[in-house]
């Protein structure tokens, strides 16, 4: 799906060990992440610790991507992708020189996984999160390019989406350097491969469109048609429906534009789950003051002494007694 990459010519396997030629930082290969258009990304270890790298035989495209992690690095002071931790060139053993960067290797779950475990509320949580940090990265003048679902991890403590990939990352007014066919405008005829704010909104689009549509879809002959009637068959999305729409038809000219309005959807959407909670509760007040009217024994004072009062029975006995007494005395 990604017309640009092609097969490196890059030889690194399980166990082999990249010696950084200037810094002599030593990084043992554990395994292949991912494979690109400008390099090949592996998981490695360095002192004890894993780490990314990226090698590529594209010095000048690694330097590129160098820019952009130390670009993500001052934007506001939030780190918006993997921090850079190196970066070197490598001799391999015929005597070829590549260049490769070093960058932290963030933990967490794939996007889909993480929304499926916790909850498809959380897509537009995430997606919330994803509009501030491309926000802040247009302000800077730089578009991520090849936004995917790839290329998003959520990470823990706290709960955060990342950035792993920033090969495709290119400077505002300049073409696009690495795409991914379902998620580039372009593909869909539905814009121009321009780097510009509202390409990275199209392609968040498209990652919200392929969560609920993982084995993806053929754009037909008609594909702006194709995407609208999918926009609209997809039940879940309902409540995005406008949001998304003007994303993929280019309405949005800012990040800010579009995270107000997923604002105001995911409030109203609050709004209305907690209305529905509470026409489902009880009215306990109610309840409580309905029984508060009736009195009720109380139980915790102490049993009163029970007071005795004389009967006529009694009273009649009494004066009879005293009647034979006095009766007594006279007869003597």
């Amino acid at each position: 799906m990604n017309p640009t990459s092609k097969k490196q010519g890059i030889n690194v396997r399980p166990g082999d060990v990249i010696n950084g030629k200037w810094h002599h930082n030593r990084y043992v290969i554990l395994k292949q992440l991912g494979q690109g258009a400008i390099g090949s990304v592996y998981l490695c270890e360095s002192n004890g610790k894993k780490a990314a790298l990226k090698i590529s035989d594209k010095g000048s495209s690694v330097t590129m991507e160098v820019n952009v992690l130390k670009t993500f690095k001052k934007v506001q002071g939030n780190r918006l992708g993997p921090s850079l931790l190196d970066v070197d060139d490598w001799i391999d053993p015929r005597g070829r020189t590549y260049s490769f960067y070093v960058m932290e290797y963030l933990k967490g779950e794939e996007l889909s996984t993480f929304v499926r475990r916790h909850g498809q509320e959380w897509l537009g949580i995430l997606m919330l999160q994803l509009l501030e940090d491309l926000s802040n990265l247009h302000k800077q003048g730089w578009v991520f390019g090849d936004l995917k679902t790839d290329n998003l991890i959520v990470t823990h403590a706290p709960r955060r989406l990342k950035w792993i990939d920033v090969g495709g990352t290119t400077q505002i007014g300049r073409s696009i350097k690495e795409y991914t066919e379902f998620f580039d405008r372009g593909y869909w005829q539905m814009g121009s491969r321009k780097a510009e704010p509202s390409y990275d909104l199209f392609s968040l689009a498209m990652v919200m469109l392929h969560f609920y549509h993982p084995k993806r879809f053929e754009r037909g002959s008609s594909p702006e048609k194709t995407l609208m009637r999918k926009l609209r068959n997809t039940a879940p999305l309902k409540p995005y429906e406008s949001c998304i729409y003007k994303a993929l038809t280019g309405k949005y000219m800012s990040s800010d534009q579009m995270r107000q309005d997923l604002s105001m959807i995911l409030m109203q959407r609050k709004d209305t789950n907690t209305s529905q909670n509470t026409a489902r509760r009880p009215n306990v007040q109610t309840s409580r003051t309905v029984r508060g009217n009736t009195p009720k024994p109380n139980t915790n004072s102490k049993k009163q002494p029970r007071q005795e009062h004389p009967t006529l029975e009694s009273l009649a006995i009494i004066v009879v007694v005293f009647l034979f007494y006095f009766l007594y005395l006279i007869l003597g």
